[in-house]
């Protein structure tokens, strides 16, 4: 640990800082009264654009960009890269979807994509499975970043031998999180993530500049990797994409496109904008991001090229690739920017997490607990169950990792957007149309999560010795073609999803079975800021902002 003592000065140093800014956060744009998810979870729903530029972009490029993407690269070749593109398409698909989403929510009060579907289709249970299943898939995306602290603190030395002392270092980092969450809400993560995203530009830019600089160029760079990859024992992917995993390529992209804004966190950074303008603003400047990840994507070759030896992991003989970027930081820059590198990776761990953390508690609060368990709660109660709800959801995450210990931990995202792409019919056809009976719905979802999970079981990961749920990447020969190409489990599942809802609301029809009563209306969806149709709910009362 000595020999990494400066770089363990400048990450503590930098990440009390923000720290201590997540606690300050309480008091900035200060409500007259916290006790309110319109306050504490959506941080009054009043982010202009450049505070939006920042959480969203903050929530959506995490420690998985960081560490996942490179090791997946590192280890698997041009397939990585699969982030780039989905991140590409996705701001254009989402651009007209997102706004009305905002409207309608914010015409009535809804704070989770559950609430909006409770109301649009008139269904309890419907909204209750969209509430459990953007918990279930939030977990484990928020477990990624726990692994992204780890691999830094791995990285510096700051571990042990034993499960406990391994593990400390990131539930210490955690538990600080899980303060100044609770008392800040998303403020907390708003304000950090502009010293977030601030540090990983200037480590990313030094990075590409720097370290091309060091190993001799980028035709050396990518030369090595193609060594590397021709010399592997086992056929895939090279520094070009491998003819047999191009149709587990573009599903993956589409796929994880489509999934990225169902998730809950990604839905509670655009409803806490001001008005629709600002969601335009940012889906339009948003890939800007993108680029930022290309260049981050390349760190797994640079990698490669530097001769990066991932440090071992907790099983017997097999190594952690997550600590594959760490390492080259540490390796080639002076110690104090690795410093600032790792403090980088792990501040962009936390932005996530307490963004993850009060969506998946929203959800709780609004969809389980506010429906079935105290229909009468008021906005304090709400605000207090959803704090105790986020400290529950960070728990659960740090057991996450504790007892699964992935090889890779991108795998835990992808399946993670598995689960959560079966909401789709539900929230984003329903933002445009009403057709699909609510039963319907109800049975696609079971039909796809039933096949996404049947799917799941069946993948293993040879990397990890695991036989089931070792990824997203389903065998065609499975379902009888002859072929060795793979499919994203996400994309076929939430196909079968729609086609079951499709044919279920015909049969519905057919028998006249009630459809339940829209509770919105046309022009709800097209509301803006100043509005007098959109409804405010503060606590204890309903009232309407005013157009004057």
């Amino acid at each position: 640990m000595s020999a990494h003592l400066t770089e363990i000065i400048v990450f503590s140093v930098l990440f009390l800082l923000v720290s201590g800014m997540g606690f300050v956060a309480a008091k900035w744009r200060a409500p007259t009264d916290m006790a309110h998810l319109d306050e504490w979870g959506l941080g009054g729903r009043s982010f202009g654009g450049w505070i939006t530029w920042f959480l969203v972009g903050g929530d959506l490029y995490t420690a998985y960009t960081f560490v996942a993407v490179p090791a997946l690269i590192f280890g698997a070749g041009a397939a990585g890269f699969f982030a780039v593109p989905y991140t590409v398409v996705i701001y254009p698909l989402f651009f007209l979807i997102l706004v009305r989403l905002w409207s309608v929510s914010h015409r009535h009060g809804f704070v989770t994509p559950a609430d909006f579907v409770r109301t649009r289709y008139d269904s309890p249970t419907l909204a209750l499975l969209i509430a459990i299943t953007g918990i279930v898939a939030t977990m484990p995306y928020i477990a990624l970043q726990l692994i992204g602290i780890e691999a830094v603190l791995k990285t510096m030395g700051v571990t042990g031998d034993s499960a406990i002392a391994r593990h400390l270092p990131i539930i210490i980092a955690f538990a600080i999180l899980a303060a100044y969450t609770y008392q800040s809400g998303l403020r907390a993560p708003a304000l950090i993530a502009f010293v977030k995203d601030t540090l990983i530009y200037i480590v990313i830019i030094v990075a590409v500049i720097y370290l091309p600089y060091k190993l001799g160029g980028w035709g050396a760079i990518f030369e090595a990797a193609d060594k590397k990859f021709q010399a592997s024992p086992a056929p895939g992917d090279g520094i070009i994409l491998n003819a047999n995993n191009q149709v587990q390529y573009f599903t993956l992209a589409l796929g994880s496109a489509l999934a990225l804004f169902l998730y809950p966190h990604s839905i509670t950074g655009v409803l806490a904008s001001r008005n629709r303008d600002v969601i335009k603003r940012n889906m339009s400047a948003l890939p800007a991001y993108s680029f930022l990840l290309g260049l981050i994507a390349l760190l797994g070759y640079m990698a490669i090229a530097a001769g990066v030896k991932p440090l071992p992991g907790a099983k017997p003989g097999s190594v952690d690739s997550n600590t594959v970027v760490p390492l080259l930081f540490d390796l080639h820059f002076p110690p104090w920017f690795a410093g600032v590198a790792f403090a980088a990776i792990g501040i962009g761990a936390l932005v996530p997490a307490a963004i993850m953390s009060i969506a998946a508690a929203n959800l709780f609060t609004r969809n389980i607990y506010k429906e079935y368990l105290r229909k009468d709660a008021t906005p304090a109660q709400e605000a207090g169950v959803a704090k105790i709800t986020s400290l529950v959801v960070k728990i659960g995450a740090v057991a996450f990792i504790v007892f699964l210990d992935p090889q890779f931990s991108i795998d835990l995202q992808l399946i993670g957007g598995v689960i959560i792409l079966q909401t789709g019919p539900s929230v984003i056809l329903g933002l445009y149309s009403r057709w699909l009976h609510r039963g319907a719905l109800i049975a696609g979802w079971a039909a796809g999560m039933g096949l996404a999970f049947w799917m799941l079981w069946q993948i293993p990961n040879a990397a990890t010795g695991r036989k089931h749920f070792g990824g997203s990447a389903f065998a065609l020969s499975e379902f009888g073609f002859d072929t060795p190409k793979t499919i994203y489990v996400g994309f076929v599942a939430v196909l079968v999803n729609l086609a079951v809802a499709v044919l279920v609301t015909f049969l519905l029809r057919a028998l006249k079975t009630p459809e339940g009563v829209d509770g919105t209306a046309k022009d709800d969806y097209f509301a803006d800021e100043g509005d007098p149709r959109i409804a405010r709910r503060l606590p204890g009362t309903v009232e309407k902002v005013s157009s004057t």
